[in-house]
Order: structure tokens, then C-alpha cells, then sequence
């Protein structure tokens, strides 16, 4: 039994031929002459007005010719063709190009199901961020290991910022450096990914402007994300405890992210137990 493998590219041209042909004509304000079109959507010479390329490239990528669009000619073609978030992502894999950023709608606010889920996930402590560090959500175990977040003005509420500037967070971590390490690694590889976001840009400038520490560790230009990993905290309350954290990326949002603690051994534990019981 012989196995057929995916030709991308001819998956491709595929993909562009249906999802042209299931377009409405009068939904563009298109003559529809029905007697004249012999099959059902959009004629290829439509499709390349409206993506602002030629016929013929269009006819070449619907045969399979071996083209590999650009990412600007993959986003005019989606446009075109009206395609969703779903199949404007395929169409980007397809062509073998990186999907962009959604640059008009950057995560500010919790999606509501994610932070029902924060909650929810008491009583292990957990909050919502974005590709900033911005604090978007947060149960109680949360606010109790670090600091009641309520008490800060939202442009405060960020991860890299209270670690920097906020007189008790930056003697929270045994390990600071470490830790701001990881941060700006992490931030770097988000500013790579979102060239568009002023505000990043504009905490980026702050940050090497007014701190001495971040200014010579940006300069270092390490880039990594840490999905999980292992902290270390001095608490004024209960005392050293160690922690695992763990970030998850939701499929649905993928620009918001969840972290979530876990003690590391059993002191830990117990000294969380004592927190929370207070």
C-alpha cells in the first residue's frame, strides 16, 4: 500500500480554488451574470483585482505552479477572499509564512472565560497576563503571595514593572536576577513578535531610561521564553518558599497567557497553607 504525503503547495492552490468559488458575486457589488459564469463564486480575474495582483499570478497559484506568495500578497489574498481567523492562519502555513500578529486588538482586558478560569483554579495561585507582562486577572492566592493588585493604578499592574520598581516586589525574588532575566528575555522575544505594539515599545524605553539593571541585561540581547520553571521567594509573611510556575497559551487566545504556582516541596506548601489562612 503506498502512503500520499501532503503537497503543500498543491493544497495551496486547492484552498484558494474553494474558497473563491463559495464567494457570493453580489456580496461585492459585482455584476452577477449568471447565464455567463460557468462556475459558482468569484472569477479568478476578481479575485486579483480586489488582492491588487495580476490574473496570471493568481491562475498560477490556483494551478500549483510552485509560487510561494509573500506575506503581503497572502494577507491581500485573505482579505479578498474574506477568510476567517482559522483559514487565514492556514493559508499563512500553507505559504510557508509566519502568521501575523492581530496588530488592532492586542490583549488589554481578561477574556471572561479565562478569568473565571483564574479563579477557579483556587487554591492554586494564578493570574492572566499578555505578551507585556500586563496583569489582566488574578484570584486570591494570587494577590496574597504577591500584593493586592486592586491597590495599584492599571499601569502599574505589570509583572516586569513591579519587579523593577515596586519597593517589595524587588526583594520578593532570592535569585533577582535570574528572574529579571528571564523577564527581559522573554520581553525581547515579544517585542521581536509585536513590532506594532507602541505600548511594549513604549515600556521597553522606560525600563532601559530609569533602571540601571534592565538597561545592561537588554543589552545582552538574550531571547527565550520560559513556558515552566522554578522560583524562589522570600515572603514577609511566611518566609522562603519555593515555587514551580507553569504558563499556558489558550488556543482561542493565544495573546493572553496563564501562569500558575505550585509549591515546590512540602515546607513550601505548608508555609502557602499558613498564608492563606490568615
Amino acid at each position: 500500500m503506498t502512503t500520499r504525503t501532503m503537497d503543500a503547495t498543491q493544497e495551496l492552490a486547492a484552498f484558494l480554488r474553494t474558497r473563491r468559488e463559495r464567494l457570493n458575486p453580489d456580496d461585492f457589488g459585482l455584476p452577477s451574470r449568471r447565464q455567463s459564469r460557468r462556475t459558482p463564486g468569484l472569477r479568478r480575474e476578481e479575485v486579483a483585482e480586489l488582492a491588487g495582483v495580476s490574473i496570471d499570478y493568481v491562475v498560477r497559484l490556483e494551478q500549483g505552479r510552485g509560487l510561494r506568495p509573500s506575506a503581503d500578497v497572502v494577507e491581500a489574498l485573505s482579505r479578498a477572499l474574506r477568510l476567517g481567523p482559522d483559514e487565514r492562519g492556514y493559508l499563512f502555513d500553507l505559504a510557508q509564512q509566519r502568521r501575523p500578529r492581530n496588530a488592532d486588538s492586542p490583549a488589554t482586558t481578561a477574556v471572561p472565560p479565562l478569568a473565571q478560569l483564574v479563579a477557579d483554579l483556587s487554591p492554586l495561585p494564578a493570574m492572566l497576563m499578555n505578551h507585556r507582562y500586563d496583569i489582566l486577572a488574578w484570584n486570591g492566592e494570587m494577590a496574597r503571595l504577591l500584593l493586592d493588585f486592586d491597590t495599584l493604578p492599571p499601569s502599574q499592574r505589570n509583572s516586569m514593572w513591579l519587579c523593577l520598581m515596586h519597593p517589595r516586589i524587588r526583594e520578593f525574588y532570592v535569585d533577582r536576577e535570574l528572574v529579571v532575566r528571564q523577564g527581559i528575555a522573554h520581553l525581547r522575544a515579544a517585542w521581536a513578535a509585536h513590532p506594532e505594539d507602541k505600548a511594549l515599545t513604549d515600556l521597553i524605553t522606560e525600563f532601559t531610561t530609569h533602571d540601571e539593571e534592565f538597561a545592561r541585561l537588554w543589552a545582552e540581547r538574550d531571547v527565550k521564553v520560559n513556558g515552566r520553571g522554578h522560583k524562589v521567594i522570600r515572603h514577609p509573611d511566611v518566609g522562603v518558599l519555593a515555587l514551580q510556575f507553569e504558563v499556558l497559551m489558550p488556543l482561542q487566545d493565544p495573546d493572553q497567557r496563564l501562569l500558575i504556582y505550585r509549591a515546590a516541596d512540602d515546607e513550601s506548601q505548608s508555609a502557602l497553607n499558613r498564608l492563606y489562612a490568615r
